[in-house]
């Protein structure tokens, strides 16, 4: 299969202006869907069972915190690292930024790869977790945005986990064409078989690999490498939806709430340059971020180097700066890129 370089990508989307681009903002449907919100009576709703769940994970990451720090053998240490980064890589590299935005393509066995990345992440099925993340690029800050920002910084964090889904992010997902992702064998059969293939991914082989190659006690491994590890890569994720519209940069496009995080980016390995990612939602790279800290391009290059991915898109440089010039600043962009 022939790769297409990254020179002919950017010619063909150098005439795309931001706004083209799929799950670009359309900023009338943000008013209207504004201006409906009003009208619809809406009570939260807390989902006790969520609450529940997330005390339980959270109490038991906190024993797993202790372990890894101070009891946890170095191969268990190394390994949680490692199951966090391609765990995240399920997320990044496939759920995100493959499925969700259809920035690059890739063959049979890198999406089987990815898929199994992606259960080790437990964060839903991806066609699930693809339509709740196209509903908040398309209707960013209303309430048919599952993490909506303006409810505040912990609803966009964990908090909307814990109550009911508004009935704009139903009413508005509802309409988008999943078709795409629905079709895929790949999302088909993780779809099908989701709840064996989490508990195996997530918490079965994260404790019985430390216990069986390196002597690992099976109490230590479930709460360092399984639980710990997991809800660590949660909050990493949930970064994005909350710290990545609070606190950094607008190098792109002052008018919207994302903006450039570093923090966030080395903790969701290389997602954190949002306010870049909400001005060109359809560029593979997520930011202008250098490769040691969006590790995820790094995984997306490599693959293509071998053969598994291509048609990456990108934009162009003169794209780029003409969006700064205009609706953005180049002394911001100066400070965030690292």
């Amino acid at each position: 299969m022939t790769v297409k370089t990254r020179s002919t990508i950017a010619k063909k989307i150098e005439k795309d202006a931001p706004e083209a681009q799929y799950l670009a903002v359309n900023p009338d449907e943000i008013t209207r869907l504004q201006e409906e919100s009003k009208k619809i009576p809406y009570k939260m709703e807390i989902v006790w069972r969520n609450v529940a769940l997330f005390a339980a994970l959270h109490f038991g990451a906190a024993i797993g915190l202790y372990q890894f720090f101070f009891e946890a053998k170095w191969q268990t240490v190394i390994f949680t690292f490692l199951l966090y980064v391609f765990g995240g890589f399920g997320i990044t590299a496939g759920a995100h930024r493959l499925w969700s935005h259809k920035s690059y393509k890739a063959t049979t066995p890198m999406r089987i790869f990815l898929m199994l990345l992606n259960n080790i992440a437990l964060q839903n099925d991806v066609i699930e977790w693809a339509r709740d993340h196209r509903c908040h690029h398309k209707w960013t800050d209303t309430d048919a945005d599952p993490h909506n920002t303006t409810r505040g910084f912990f609803f966009a964090h964990m908090g909307w986990l814990l109550v009911r889904k508004h009935p704009q992010v139903k009413e508005q997902g509802a309409k988008l064409d999943m078709s795409d992702l629905e079709s895929d064998p790949v999302l088909a059969f993780q779809r099908r078989h989701y709840f064996p293939l989490v508990i195996l991914s997530c918490f079965v082989l994260p404790t019985i690999i430390p216990v069986y190659f390196w002597g690992e006690t099976a109490f230590i491994a479930f709460y360092t490498a399984a639980t710990f590890r997991y809800c660590f890569t949660l909050h990493a994720t949930w970064c994005i939806n909350s710290a990545a519209h609070y606190f950094g940069w607008k190098p792109y496009d002052h008018s919207v709430s994302p903006v450039e995080n570093v923090f966030t980016t080395i903790a969701a390995v290389g997602e954190g340059g949002h306010n870049f990612h909400h001005t060109f939602p359809q560029d593979y790279r997520t930011s202008e971020y250098s490769l040691k800290y969006n590790w995820t391009r790094v995984l997306i290059d490599v693959a293509a180097t071998l053969g598994l991915v291509y048609d990456r898109k990108t934009v162009a440089d003169e794209v780029i700066s003409r969006q700064i010039s205009k609706h953005g600043s180049e002394e911001h962009r100066e400070k965030s890129i690292m």
